[in-house]
């Protein structure tokens, strides 16, 4: 790291190379921010439009069998000879809404959610412009790389959120009961709210191998530490996919068991030997 030496464009103009104060570090992050809050403005509304179009089709896809995950899983299962009950192609859950407001306010709220999930690669970007002066050369390659990477590794997580955990998850907990006489009725506030948090967790999940690079460059963390520890992680990986998909299905199980592994095993590639 070094002190910041950029310069600046306003109209009062700054000697060339002169080291920015305090304040002027707060004027830019203060500017920097106000950019960032304005993509997410400008997403979510844009999003607040096109919603209505994309909730059947894509919001709502894992409530009904024909979705693609439901069609892959009955295909794999047929192939290996298990049972499973992904096959029912008029499989349906349906989500209801109890209170006046409620769909008109959910409507803004996943425009803005998914607005802020959506601008996080902006978001690095300027991350990335506010401390890119204060790095070495050799430093902002490292770390430009890193930015570009965890938006990617983010975006694979939420990926694997929408099309394997969240469905596999929604269809256990949709039809568990404690008694058959207590009969579930989904709340749709209920339904995004836990979309948009499984799919930010998983988000954040896939960032490990950008945490464990950074706690190599610290010193902190070395490749024998994975090797040292592969068996037992495996283990828990194991234990870790259960909770995620409590289906008891082996093939559910295999399918998120495996990235988490792959996650693991490209951290211990990051990391200083």
């Amino acid at each position: 790291m070094r002190m910041t030496t950029k310069t600046r464009t306003s109209p009062k103009k700054m000697p060339e190379n002169e080291p920015i104060s305090f304040w002027d570090h707060l004027e830019e992050f203060r500017r920097l921010l106000f950019k960032g809050l304005a993509a997410v403005l400008v997403l979510s509304t844009l999003l607040f439009f096109f919603l209505p179009n994309w909730f059947d089709r894509i919001l709502l896809g894992p409530c009904f069998g024909d979705f693609p995950t439901y069609r892959l899983f009955c295909q794999l299962g047929r192939i290996m000879g298990w049972e499973t009950s992904f096959c029912a192609s008029d499989y349906t859950i349906e989500l209801i809404n109890i209170q006046l407001t409620a769909q008109f306010m959910l409507h803004i709220q996943t425009a803005v959610l998914f607005g802020f999930l959506f601008s996080i690669p902006y978001l690095l970007f300027i991350l990335w412009s506010f401390v890119q002066p204060a790095l070495y050369p050799n430093e902002q390659r490292a770390v430009r790389w890193a930015f570009t990477g965890s938006s990617i590794l983010f975006y694979s997580g939420v990926a694997l959120s929408y099309f394997l955990i969240f469905p596999v998850t929604l269809r256990f907990l949709a039809g568990y009961q404690i008694s058959q006489h207590v009969v579930n009725q989904l709340a749709l506030t209920s339904y995004i709210q836990t979309l948009f948090t499984l799919s930010l967790i998983m988000g954040i999940v896939f960032e490990m191998p950008l945490l464990a690079w950074l706690l190599s460059q610290m010193g902190l963390l070395k490749r024998s530490f994975f090797r040292r520890w592969r068996r037992h992680a495996i283990v828990i990986l194991m234990i870790l996919a259960a909770f995620i998909t409590p289906t008891g299905d082996p093939l559910t199980l295999l399918l998120v068991a495996l990235p988490l592994y792959v996650l693991y095993e490209l951290s211990a590639r990051v990391v200083k030997p």
